[in-house]
């Protein structure tokens, strides 16, 4: 691990934080990866050119074993399942956005009596989905994953309806200081670190609500009448 210190804050150019655009700063250099702090969001996140390219993405997911009947995943999953259906209207209609060849997130909702759509650029690719507005919105565990998190978000904003939600899960980044050890920052494909105050600050950029009913999962709610 090598602290960005003055040689190395030359040796990299600025990188814009992919997120707000704020400029960011030099962060850590961990095994040949170069990772950038930013000021006015508090992301970390990887050295643009460091990311991976689609074919190695989509080869890492396939070797994920998260399938829609595992009760492990479910409990997992239901740390952003339980507090979003306690918020919705009966019968809302959602979208999981990401949902991977094995949408475990889809099935809970629909058996609280909701619908959902899918879509996934590698597993659910029909852009269709994409042309409607929706009660609610999931993405979990997929933000880590964005190469530009600002239009992604952006994308995801302009799917909620008035009054609706959009509901996020990644895990926080916490302590820097164990970040270079953290399992998470080892993914390969995990190239953004989000901490709750991230999400907060994207609320309210955007005059949205935010809540954090656990660690690692943000509701925002769009205002308005709705769900």
């Amino acid at each position: 691990m090598t602290p960005a210190g003055p040689d190395r804050a030359v040796a990299l150019r600025p990188q814009a934080c992919p997120v707000c655009a704020a400029a960011g700063a030099p962060f850590l250099s961990i095994e040949g990866r170069d990772y950038f702090r930013c000021p006015a969001c508090d992301v970390r996140y990887l050295h643009p050119a460091q990311r991976p390219g689609r074919e190695a993405e989509q080869a890492h997911y396939l070797c994920h074993e998260n399938h829609p009947d595992d009760p492990g995943y479910r409990r997992f999953l239901s740390r952003l399942a339980d507090p979003l259906i306690a918020r919705l209207a009966p019968g809302a209609s959602g979208l999981d956005y990401g949902c991977g060849p094995g949408p475990a997130l889809a099935a809970m909702l629909c058996e609280a009596g909701h619908r959902v759509a899918l879509y996934d650029p590698f597993f659910a690719p029909d852009p269709a989905p994409l042309a409607a507005t929706y009660d609610f919105v999931t993405c979990t565990e997929v933000a880590e994953h964005f190469h530009r998190p600002a239009q992604e978000f952006d994308r995801l904003r302009a799917l909620v309806r008035p009054g609706g939600w959009l509901a996020l899960m990644t895990c926080f980044q916490t302590e820097d200081a164990r970040f270079a050890a953290w399992h998470y920052r080892k993914d390969p494909t995990h190239v953004v670190f989000y901490r709750e105050e991230t999400f907060r600050r994207l609320a309210a950029t955007w005059g949205w609500a935010c809540e954090v009913p656990v660690k690692d999962v943000a509701l925002l709610r769009r205002p308005g009448a709705g769900a």
